[in-house]
């Protein structure tokens, strides 16, 4: 594998040992695939700070640490490195570890992995569990800021939140069901990807309340814990609607909406409704295509880029008043979607 950093470069912004680089260099065996393939995206990682590197500013070391299903770390990813050249006066040097699933022991692990190197801050989104507080707490204890994505961890010592506000996204969502439902009763199918990520919850706290004041005529049925992935996703939606043919609109809370879908279709159901959240690309070819009808979607780049912003506070390179505010949730729909490969600014544009 070609490259141009020491083993010891590319081990720390891995998070491995160097002798696992080694291996990995030289394609040796007793390796997982996973920690190959991290080394790999270390040595992209490297190679774009060096090019960042070139910039004037002070430099700060990141790591940005997700549980989300691949099409949504993708985005995210994009969406972060799209605002690093612009964020003064700092230079963000960022490294990912970001995983479909990690058990809250793999979190901890990699937090307190971050605490022993040094880091002049992390970006979480993780579950809302005692031990990954403790781990921010640890952290907090070395002088690294956490700022938490998406998903709070509010009872711990996260320097702040990024993201929108999860309680509103879900009582729109309730508001636009309603609208679309009108007055016949019937079945609402609400997924989450995991009890755990209190973003969620916060959502599915907002949707149920509205719905139960606004249209008591409509009966919630729960499908949650797949983590936003096909296969669970699909399982527990059909488990969970077996049996049931009233089904009058879907909220999906966390992803996996073409598994979804394939539920309802072999169930055959077609609601009249499906919400659901993020303008990543599935969901925008799911807008476009008629299968859903609206998407709940909060600006990436905005969020990461307030982030950020806390960050460079937190190391008294920002005022606090200088710190942006986090995104407001927009509802998109098949006619206000952007345009395929438009790349304007971090906005929505309607078409025409």
């Amino acid at each position: 594998m070609p490259h141009r950093f020491l083993v010891k470069e590319i081990a720390r912004q891995a998070g491995v040992a160097p002798a696992t680089v080694d291996r990995v260099l030289h394609d040796r065996e007793h390796v997982r695939e996973h920690t190959r393939n991290r080394v790999r995206q270390a040595i992209r990682d490297l190679e774009r700070q060096e090019s960042l590197s070139a910039m004037t500013g002070r430099k700060l070391r990141i790591d940005v640490v997700v549980e989300a299903p691949t099409r949504f770390a993708v985005e995210l990813r994009a969406a972060l490195e799209a605002e690093l050249p612009g964020l003064r006066p700092a230079v963000f040097l960022p490294s990912f570890d970001m995983r479909e699933t990690m058990s809250t022991a793999q979190v901890v692990e990699a937090l307190d992995a971050i605490g022993t190197r040094g880091s002049h801050g992390v970006l979480l989104k993780a579950r809302d569990v005692p031990e990954v507080a403790d781990a921010i707490s640890r952290l907090s204890a070395r002088g690294v800021p956490v700022v938490t994505l998406f998903t709070d961890i509010p009872d711990s010592r996260r320097v702040a939140y990024a993201g929108l506000d999860n309680r509103v996204a879900g009582a729109t969502a309730a508001y636009l069901v309603g609208q679309w439902a009108g007055q016949r009763p019937g079945v609402v199918l609400l997924t989450r990807s995991d009890e755990g990520f209190r973003g969620e919850e916060q959502r599915e706290s907002g949707f149920r309340r509205v719905l139960e004041h606004r249209f008591p005529g409509l009966r919630l049925v729960d499908a949650s814990g797949g983590h936003g992935l096909d296969v669970p996703t699909e399982q527990r939606v059909r488990d969970a609607l077996s049996g049931l043919a009233d089904v009058t609109a879907v909220y999906s809370m966390g992803g996996g909406n073409l598994a979804i879908l394939r539920a309802l279709a072999t169930l055959g159901v077609r609601p009249v409704c499906f919400i659901g959240h993020d303008l990543d690309q599935e969901n925008t070819q799911l807008l476009r295509s008629g299968r859903i009808q609206a998407v709940l979607h909060h600006e990436l780049r905005q969020d990461l880029r307030s982030a950020c912003q806390h960050v460079m506070c937190f190391h008294g390179l920002l005022p606090a008043s200088s710190i942006g505010p986090c995104s407001q949730v927009v509802v998109v729909t098949p006619e206000n979607v952007p345009e395929p490969g438009w790349q304007g600014p971090p906005a929505l544009r309607p078409r025409g």
